[in-house]
């Protein structure tokens, strides 16, 4: 009879010299939380915000489709097939009625500029007021929050200042909203990461937050934080040195453009810098947690009909591009380029649902099938089902006829790639 020759003593030691991996992997890379993420930010300079932002973006954005013969219009120039056309148009209409801005950030930076000190201090306070009203009276979006100065030497003293008189309002206005977020952008040394997370620390103390409340976004504008000058690649320290409080990374079009000395005609998203520096930030992010955005595309969709035809083709066409290799997130600039932002985004999930559902409920419920799905593509294929859910391309209907799984289900198999148990339904 055969045995193992392994004692007790030796798993012992095994266990020991792998106790710095199991608390690496446990803590540092602790996988996709299955929460919302939102398909895009709308960028907004902060003195322009007011409480009808929102509904006006949406309202514009239906104008600008009813001016061009509306969605059926712009699907037909995406070059969507009928039956799509019927899956996409209805749920894009609908979507700028009900939610047309799912992530809106209040721009200090490039957006607002360098103002005198007591200017920017009377906005900060007065978007502070806004943002406690919109999500008291429910007409904020799901994700809002303040983009400030970076923590160079030259604008550090003046983001820090915004940070703080930032949370030090929302706290006298009631508190912080679930879906608040902050972005540090021009980051180029995990240094400046640390900074901010001392600052987290301080705000949290100050007014007694709960410790680890205040995350934030990197923005990565700058070729310093994909290569330094020793060779590593600081935007992967940066996450780990951030103790949990990063929570995605942006990709900056233009500034990372720029500071590769590529032409501003050739500044754009699909430029081959842009996909290799996108590329170490997806590496860099795996299995961390950290959601990814992609940058904006600065061809706005104005002016002729061609213009607009074409400026939606081109921004639908990338937003797809961005989809396809794994950024679900973008940027958004005007609220002419929602319909595309929407349509190109319902396009994917639609177009991709039927396989997705297929394959789900052949391993959902171990059915004979000419593609053998491991637990991880399992999960993949979940994950795709429940950002189409999450942000309106799918219905809960849609996953309980094709899939025959309940939301429950396909939340747990987005987690973890294995059906719950009958006890673990039921919680």
């Amino acid at each position: 009879m055969t045995s193992p020759t392994l004692s007790a003593a030796d798993h012992t030691a095994i266990d020991t010299v792998l106790q710095s991996t199991d608390r690496l992997l446990s803590e540092n890379y602790p996988g996709d939380d299955g929460t919302r993420q939102p398909v895009h930010t709308v960028y907004v300079p902060a003195d322009r915000f007011t409480e009808t932002l929102v509904a006006d973006w949406g309202a514009e954005a239906l104008a600008a489709l009813g001016a061009q013969g509306g969605i059926e219009a712009l699907c037909t120039a995406m070059g969507l097939p009928a039956p799509l056309i019927d899956q996409v148009s209805g749920r894009v209409t609908a979507k700028l009625h009900s939610e047309p801005i799912e992530d809106l950030r209040l721009d200090f930076e490039d957006g607002y500029g360098l103002r005198p000190d007591a200017e920017e201090d009377s906005d900060t306070l007065r978007v502070a007021d806004l943002v406690a009203a919109t999500a008291k009276d429910g007409t904020s979006p799901p994700f809002i929050g303040i983009r400030f100065k970076s923590f160079e030497e030259s604008t550090r003293a003046r983001g820090l200042r915004t940070l703080d008189l930032f949370i030090a309002r929302m706290m006298e206005r009631g508190g912080l909203p679930e879906g608040l977020v902050l972005t540090l952008p021009k980051v180029s040394t995990a240094a400046q990461v640390e900074a901010m997370v001392y600052a987290c620390e301080k705000l949290e103390q100050s007014h007694a937050l709960p410790a680890g409340r205040l995350r934030f976004e990197v923005q990565v504008e700058t070729p310093q934080l994909i290569l330094a000058a020793d060779g590593t690649v600081p935007v992967a320290k940066l996450l780990h040195v951030g103790n949990g409080r990063v929570s995605a990374l942006h990709y900056g079009t233009y500034d990372y453009s720029a500071s590769l000395e590529i032409a501003a005609a050739h500044q754009a998203m699909d430029h081959p810098a842009a996909d290799f520096a996108k590329q170490v930030m997806q590496v860099a992010v795996a299995g961390t947690g950290v959601r990814l955005s992609d940058g904006s595309t600065n061809i706005l969709p104005l002016g002729s009909d061609e213009n607009i035809r074409s400026a939606w083709k081109l921004h639908s066409t990338l937003v797809q591009r961005s989809l396809e290799r794994g950024y679900y997130q973008g940027w958004d600039l005007h609220p002419a380029q929602l319909p595309s932002r929407f349509a190109a985004t319902y396009l994917f999930y639609r177009q991709g649902f039927g396989a997705a559902a297929a394959r789900l409920r052949n391993y959902a419920h171990r059915l004979e099938s000419t593609v053998l799905d491991e637990p991880a593509t399992a999960r993949a294929l979940a994950r795709f089902l429940q950002r189409g859910l999450l942000c309106g391309a799918v219905d809960p209907q849609d996953i309980e006829d094709e899939v025959r799984i309940s939301a429950h289900q396909l939340a747990a198999l987005a987690q973890t790639g294995l059906m719950p148990t009958v006890e673990e339904n039921n919680d």
